[in-house]
């Protein structure tokens, strides 16, 4: 058995949507990046392709691609789910953790589940997807970003 471990940060601005997890949030902001920008997507990504040994996310799909300008990021877990399985990994589970002052995940955390188990083919009781704030501390809890961390078992 193999652990990977992702990280994943993104500013929040305005005229975005906002998108963790595969599902649009309604929030007055979203985050700035090439994709969709998914924080959780991305660290779940890296987590997965930590434990297989296959570099990063920006490896595999880099920020300079235009062809990946604006794409669904729970298409590039799905690619990251292939780049994985060609190596004979099974995916055990995923834990991953959002870091957001506001808004409130809780309403969410079952669908994005839900898309995260979809892309990765294993069944939404081995993937958990857990949100705490910064209680206003640092650029989290100002509201300036939101990040995602994720920890990944594969076999």
């Amino acid at each position: 058995m193999q652990v990977g471990m992702g990280f994943d940060v993104h500013r929040l601005v305005t005229g975005r949507k906002l998108v963790l997890g595969g599902v649009t949030i309604p929030f007055e902001k979203g985050l700035l990046g090439h994709s969709d920008a998914d924080v959780l997507v991305h660290a779940v990504c890296d987590a997965l392709l930590g434990a297989a040994g296959l570099g990063d996310i920006g490896l595999h799909f880099p920020d300079t691609e235009p062809a990946l300008k604006g794409i669904d990021s729970i298409k590039l877990l799905e690619k990251t789910y292939k780049l994985v399985s060609q190596k004979r990994h099974t995916i055990i589970n995923v834990d991953a953790t959002v870091f957001a002052e506001s808004p409130k995940l809780s309403n969410y955390r079952v669908d994005m589940q839900k898309n995260i188990a979809r892309a990765i083919e294993i069944d939404p009781n081995y993937v958990n997807v857990k949100a705490t704030t910064f209680e206003g501390l640092g650029m989290f809890g100002r509201g300036e970003g939101i990040g995602a961390m994720c920890v990944a078992l594969i076999d």
